[in-house]
């Protein structure tokens, strides 16, 4: 997005828009109804065709729930290669899709499709929310805790997957916590947290997504390597040096405004810069409701919400990892 024109007028009812890396973007309406909007699809991260579908729709959606939004429609956004694969696979991608749509109460209003070289699926999705009621990944206050909703390590595992090193437990899990909408999180926030700030962990990784935070904010950012929540088999693949070239390119990024601590190992930083697909919510808020959240995220299943880190005055816009 950064490469888009800026209007040389900024529109009056313009409340999110490209100028900063936030999730999606918000569209005021009228006093009481604002607009989100998002676009997102990728290649295969799964075999199995349905599973694919489920999790490209829901990493769609999320970046509607990380504004604190509700989805409304979608539109699919489909390649695929007629000629060289069966079109029960198509339908089995779609149909996957279709009812992560229903199971966030949102509607398909139809989309497009295109002959491809490789599949490809994801949405585009339209959600509420009020104007006054947006959350960005921008607002996050000095002494604000962090609290992360899902494990990560994703990457890692489907790389695993595609080099067969997966054990199946650990496709299992991974396809099982891309696969989770962010519905429960982002309705639970609401109801027991005041949210300063929030953002889906996705491409850029935990500490990417969570340097970006900080820069918004002008804050300083701590995460706590040994209380982040790590999928089954996450340590011991990365150590073999299994995880993906984004990760790798992830590292390179933010090497200039993240400190990892001496007591950080090497393996450690490389699992905090994994790239995502379809990850948690990243929360900022207020530090004595932030055990509260997690214990009310957990009883809503929500097993591995934790707190993660906290937000301070020190090194603003900068990121600091300890163990």
């Amino acid at each position: 997005m950064r490469f888009l024109p800026r209007d040389e007028v900024p529109n009056a009812n313009l409340i999110v828009g490209i100028d900063t890396s936030d999730d999606a973007g918000v569209y005021r309406l009228n006093d009481e109804t604002a607009l989100v909007q998002t676009v997102d699809y990728f290649t295969p991260v799964v075999d199995d065709p349905y599973m694919f579908g489920a999790i490209a729709a829901a990493n769609a959606l999320s970046d509607v729930y990380a504004m604190g939004g509700t989805p409304l429609t979608v539109l699919n956004i489909v390649g695929f290669p007629i000629s060289k694969l069966d079109k029960k696979i198509l339908a089995d991608i779609l149909r996957g899709g279709a009812d992560k749509v229903r199971e966030s109460g949102a509607v398909i209003l139809g989309g497009h499709s295109i002959d491809d070289t490789d599949p490809k699926f994801g949405m585009a999705v339209t959600g509420l929310l009020h104007p006054k009621a947006v959350w960005t990944n921008a607002g996050a206050q000095p002494g604000d805790k962090l609290v992360l909703t899902k494990p990560i390590g994703v990457g890692i595992l489907t790389t695993a997957i595609k080099r067969g090193k997966a054990s199946e437990e650990g496709i299992r899990r991974v396809t099982e916590v891309m696969a989770e909408l962010n519905k429960v999180s982002a309705e639970t926030a609401k109801e027991f947290a005041d949210v300063h700030a929030c953002t889906d962990v996705t491409g850029f990784g935990l500490a990417g997504h969570a340097l970006e935070m900080a820069r918004g904010a002008n804050a300083g950012f701590v995460l706590y390597a040994s209380q982040v929540p790590l999928l089954p088999e996450t340590y011991e693949l990365a150590k073999d040096k299994v995880y993906p070239g984004g990760t790798v390119r992830n590292m390179e990024w933010v090497q200039n405004d993240v400190r990892f601590e001496d007591d950080v190992d090497d393996v450690h930083k490389i699992i905090l810069c994994d790239a995502v697909t379809s990850g948690g919510l990243l929360l900022s808020v207020p530090s004595e409701q932030a055990e509260n959240l997690v214990m009310r995220l957990r009883d809503r299943g929500v097993v591995s919400a934790a707190v993660i880190g906290e937000v301070v005055a020190d090194h603003p816009g900068q990121l600091c990892v300890k163990n």
